[in-house]
């Protein structure tokens, strides 16, 4: 690791310039955190977090209609533990749950499949959150409704692609970017392939990396030895559990059920096809085609900055509101709720972060 570190401040010192990176993955940012990287690399390297943080990005819409859905006699909503505390407009899943609202926790949609075949006199909902990593498990356990025939059990889509939103990251220019750090979980799933444009069409580079120290570090030496050469290029560090193609059979699984579609993301707004619907042929699991739930679309709690921090425009500590008023117990702000979230980074190891 000290060889490493060295190199990275030798490169740094030939680039003669700061050099700002974003890691894309919430892991990375605790990860980041935890490990002290930003103690231990040259401090005009400035590392921001980025959007990819699936709790981070589901819309306040899209909660409110999993509010509005578990409150219906004939519905069981069944979501992952970490929706829980999402705000939504006015409420929270765990606020509607101590209201008396149908919530049931489960660890995997496979369980909540298991509901509906143990009850069959309620449609069993599966919110459907999350980047490419979990999308597979959903579509297996479509797979799996199917062939059982459990008629009762349907999605609440809002799936999200992460390539989509680089894209739209850098189209917007809000930030200029020296390189990606690149999620390494989503990237076992759809590989290094779908990442090229970053580097064809934006020159920025780009790297695959784990979540050890030592991947951490040697995936900012690898952007500083592009950088430092003037070259662009989607580089794999994580070798041990990504490959160029990805997993072709788990891309398969998501390509059988799922089909990309217009998203909206929390704080950043519509990005064209960054999101996952149910094809034609599988719309009878989609609930939105058999239940109209009709909410109002709602604006971001006044003064909260998430779409900035999201977007690396700022950081958790420069929004009034971090700490103060938005704490992870009173989460005011989708980043703050999630142990993913930049902003719940921040306030854990504020006595670390020196930048």
């Amino acid at each position: 690791m000290k060889e490493v570190v060295e190199k990275i401040k030798n490169l740094k010192d030939s680039i003669g310039r700061p050099v700002k990176l974003m890691e894309v993955c919430g892991t990375h940012t605790v990860a980041i955190f935890r490990h002290g990287i930003r103690n231990v690399i040259p401090k005009d390297i400035t590392l921001l977090s980025g959007p990819g943080c699936p709790v981070c990005v589901t819309p306040i819409k899209d909660v409110d209609v999993a509010i509005a859905l578990s409150r219906l006699s004939n519905v069981s909503l069944t979501t992952f533990g970490d929706m829980m505390r999402v705000p939504g407009n006015k409420k929270s899943l765990f606020d509607a749950q101590a209201e008396g609202a149908n919530i049931k926790i489960v660890y995997s949609p496979i369980d909540a499949l298991k509901i509906a075949a143990e009850d069959k006199e309620k449609k069993i909902v599966f919110f459907a959150t999350g980047f490419e990593t979990t999308s597979p498990s959903v579509a297996g356990t479509l797979f799996e409704a199917e062939k059982m025939d459990i008629d009762n059990f349907y999605i609440y889509s809002a799936h999200k692609i992460v390539p989509p939103a680089l894209k739209a990251l850098l189209d917007s220019k809000d930030v200029r970017i020296d390189g990606l750090i690149l999620p390494g979980h989503v990237s076992t799933i759809i590989g290094s392939r779908p990442y090229e444009f970053i580097a064809s069409d934006y020159r920025v580079p780009s790297v695959i990396t784990g979540f050890d120290a030592d991947d951490i570090l040697e995936s900012i030496m690898m952007l500083l030895e592009q950088i430092a050469s003037g070259r662009a290029a989607v580089e794999i560090q994580y070798k041990r559990a990504v490959k160029e193609e990805g997993n072709q059979k788990a891309v398969s699984l998501i390509n059988e059920y799922f089909e990309p579609c217009d998203a909206n993301w929390r704080g950043i707004g519509v990005i064209p096809r960054s999101g996952l619907t149910l094809k034609d042929k599988y719309s009878h699991r989609d609930v939105n085609k058999v239940i109209h739930i009709d909410v109002p679309e709602a604006q971001e709690p006044k003064g909260c900055q998430c779409g900035l921090v999201l977007r690396g425009v700022k950081i958790p500590t420069d929004c009034p509101l971090f700490g103060k008023a938005c704490t992870p117990e009173r989460p005011v702000g989708a980043c703050m709720v999630s142990t993913e979230g930049s902003c719940a980074a921040y306030y854990k190891y504020s006595g670390v972060y020196h930048g």
